[in-house]
């Protein structure tokens, strides 16, 4: 899902393209993605945009006469800037916003149809869209920790809780977590008073990071290329890769949609992580530290390139 420094450049170079020009018209291609009635598309064709705004992970572009169109990527959406009048592509395309001089294509690479588009009349009826998330780079240390221990989580599901901040998903939640050298399954509850300050520093830090790497690199373009998987990121999709602070193979815990990537060193003091049903499977057996992993791994490869399991081993019936 596309978190807050992509969303940051989305709402920054839409900026510079639309506003002070007419929105032309809307095509909807798909029945699912337009969630509201009224204003109709119809209504807000030829009114001039006026603001792009960015409202968590939300984009607003608001239109002469105090409308709004509010757009939610969720996990696959993707927006691009295309030539004036282009299709709307099959199987992806969900709308096409068509200005003088480009087309804005909205699309969902994913057949959950989870991205929407809202459309709706007076600033009041943004609040609805507000999760109330709080915003890290205006918090002083003293609101980002009533904020984080306000809820007993785990310090991962508490910084990618739209209610509780702001713009902050699973990808850079793992960056953050890794720059502060906390487990991602740390208890808010637990956490000292230094370290909710290192954290709140790293959460501005890398979100401050990445916006600007995004805002160079996309430069006087558009921002076609979003993913949450960045060559230059420490462990976020870095699965058995070298951690670039230590060295230590990156580990990650799989759970629902998503996942948590660490290094043990660094956040966990060289433990390894088990999610729940893993844990249940392999009780004891679950290795405990790197070296145990290591050398499950070399006992596996023997008994692979052997044929037999080597003694002494203790198993577990699945």
């Amino acid at each position: 899902m596309p978190e807050l420094p992509d969303v940051a450049i989305y709402v920054e170079r839409l900026a510079a393209l639309t506003i002070g020009q007419p929105l032309e018209g809307i095509r909807v291609a798909s029945p699912f993605v337009l969630r509201t009635v009224t204003p109709s598309v119809k209504d807000l064709a030829g009114a001039t945009v006026e603001t792009v705004e960015r409202l968590g992970k939300r984009i607003v572009i608001g239109v002469e006469g105090d409308r709004f169109c509010v757009i939610h990527l969720m996990i696959a959406g993707r927006l691009r800037w295309k030539k004036r009048g282009e299709k709307v592509p099959n199987k992806v395309g969900l709308a096409a916003f068509d200005f003088p001089h480009g087309t804005l294509i909205f699309t969902e690479a994913s057949p959950k149809k989870r991205a929407s588009l809202h459309l709706v009349a007076g600033r009041a009826a943004l609040a609805e869209f507000d999760r109330g998330g709080l915003d890290v780079f205006g918090a002083t240390p003293e609101q980002f920790a009533e904020r984080l221990r306000g809820e007993r989580h785990t310090v991962k599901r508490s910084l990618t809780d739209p209610t509780l901040f702001d713009g902050i998903g699973n990808a850079y939640s793992d960056e953050i977590l890794h720059a502060a050298k906390l487990s991602p399954f740390r208890m808010t509850s637990s956490i000292t008073d230094q370290e909710v300050a290192i954290l709140h520093r790293a959460c501005i830090d890398i979100l401050a990071q990445w916006t600007q790497r995004t805002r160079e690199e996309v430069g006087d373009g558009f921002p076609d290329k979003v993913t949450a998987f960045r060559p230059e990121m420490a462990v976020h999709g870095k699965y058995g890769q070298p951690c670039p602070v230590c060295g230590t193979k990156v580990q990650r815990i799989v759970y629902a949609d998503n996942e948590a990537n660490y290094c043990p060193t660094c956040q966990t003091e060289g433990r390894l992580l088990a999610d729940r049903s893993l844990s249940r499977l392999l009780k004891e057996d679950w290795p405990k530290t790197l070296e145990e992993l290591e050398e499950k791994k070399r006992d596996a490869k023997t008994e692979t390139s052997s044929g037999t399991r080597p003694a002494g081993r203790k198993t577990t019936k699945a």
